[in-house]
């Protein structure tokens, strides 16, 4: 690892100064906030050089894409995800969230119904009825073997899903890696899906805003599109790719992500239903994106051994706590089995805040009686979240 970035991860940073949603939350008390999905590090450099030179430029005003960041993102999936696109099929857009409902609304007609799995990022559960649609809810399977050795792993029951899909079904919402499972489907896996959808005859909306944060560093990713486009054109004119750098790089405030679209159809839909709804992306988040494009991939090497390291530590101190959990492949975010709690406590979310450490309640994800741990914080913080966990964990079996 580059030691002089690699120190860029070890320094703590006011968040509060500048009012971060992640610690506002606990303003005031002595709780330290490993919820929500945003890390503590700092920007990578080569990104505040071009956000200062934008700054000090002094126009914030309306801006359309540069003229050359498509050919950027271009070559960025024919490098890292072997996927060639072409310029027309981007749809750049100011979110994420934005995106799982425009592909409802662009994808499944009124009452209509879609479906995803569980536990899974709240909105994929709620855009379906936000948009006036249904979501049809399919559990992934708990590997029972391998939970009772600790290690919390799921897989997907084809035949649940199969069982699920209804008639008026037309969209599958997916979350590839998996958010909060932390978990990479196998090519057999995305085969299948692909199956599926190609009998059902439905589009597939793919959220891969995880993927490069596949923590082994050298696993490509594989867009659930490129599966598709391997089969025919015709299979590939299913699908919506949703991605952006707010995660990898930590631009969650900048407002800046896309969506590829290689259908025309499908993408006049999509753009049809985003008139006069939905803001452009914010100026500086161009500028950050190009710079991550062009000069981030260092950085990003530097954060994913960070991470790595960080797992580790998650899942040994987890171990400690007879707490069963993932062992993410991918994403920042353990996902902790505290249903041996909630019997006495009810609430693990609220156990642990209790003794404080905020963590995101399970129920939220439609898992009641998990948790999952953001660990994509500075060491000495990190450190000493476990440390009380560890407490009241201690608390808990000791019956105080």
């Amino acid at each position: 690892m580059n030691q002089n970035l690699a120190a860029t991860f070890d320094t703590p940073l006011d968040r509060l100064r500048w009012s971060a949603t992640k610690w506002e939350k606990y303003r005031g008390r002595d709780v330290i906030p490993l919820w929500i999905a945003d890390m503590d590090f700092p920007v990578a450099p080569a990104i505040e050089r071009a956000v200062m030179a934008h700054v000090q430029h002094g126009n914030y005003g309306y801006t359309s894409p540069p003229a050359d960041l498509a050919g950027d993102l271009i070559a960025h999936h024919a490098q890292h995800y072997d996927w060639q696109i072409e310029p027309e099929w981007i749809v750049w857009l100011s979110g994420l969230v934005l995106g799982i409902n425009l592909a409802v609304k662009a994808c499944c007609g009124e009452g209509g119904s879609v479906l995803t799995f569980s536990p899974v990022y709240p909105p994929f559960l709620s855009a379906a009825p936000m948009q006036g649609r249904r979501t049809l809810e399919v559990p992934l399977t708990i590997d029972e073997a391998a939970l009772a050795r600790g290690d919390l792993r799921y897989h997907i029951d084809f035949a649940r899903l199969e069982a699920a899909c209804l008639p008026d079904t037309r969209l599958l919402l997916l979350c590839h890696p998996h958010n909060p499972v932390g978990s990479l489907f196998t090519r057999a896996d995305l085969d299948a899906l692909a199956d599926f959808c190609v009998h059902h005859d439905l589009c597939v909306c793919s959220d891969e805003v995880h993927c490069d944060l596949i923590l082994d560093g050298s696993t490509p990713h594989v867009p659930f599109a490129r599966v598709l486009a391997e089969r025919s054109p015709a299979d590939l004119a299913r699908s919506i790719t949703l991605h952006g750098p707010g995660k990898v790089f930590n631009l969650a405030g900048l407002g800046i992500a896309w969506a590829i679209i290689p259908d025309a159809a499908l993408r006049r839909r999509f753009r049809a239903v985003m008139q006069r709804l939905v803001p452009a992306p914010c100026c500086f988040g161009f500028t950050a994106l190009q710079a991550a494009l062009r000069d981030g991939e260092p950085w990003r090497q530097a954060l994913l051994a960070r991470l790595r390291s960080q797992r580790d530590q998650v899942s040994a101190a987890l171990d400690a706590m007879s707490l069963p959990h993932s062992h993410p492949e991918a994403t920042y975010l353990t996902w902790i089995d505290g249903r041996r709690l909630t019997a006495k406590v009810g609430n693990a979310a609220h156990w642990f805040e209790q003794h404080g450490v905020g963590l995101s309640d399970g129920a939220d994800f439609g898992a009641p009686g998990f948790v999952r741990l953001n660990f994509a914080a500075t060491p000495s913080v990190l450190d000493e979240a476990l440390r009380r966990m560890l407490e009241a964990v201690y608390r808990f079996d000791a019956g105080r």
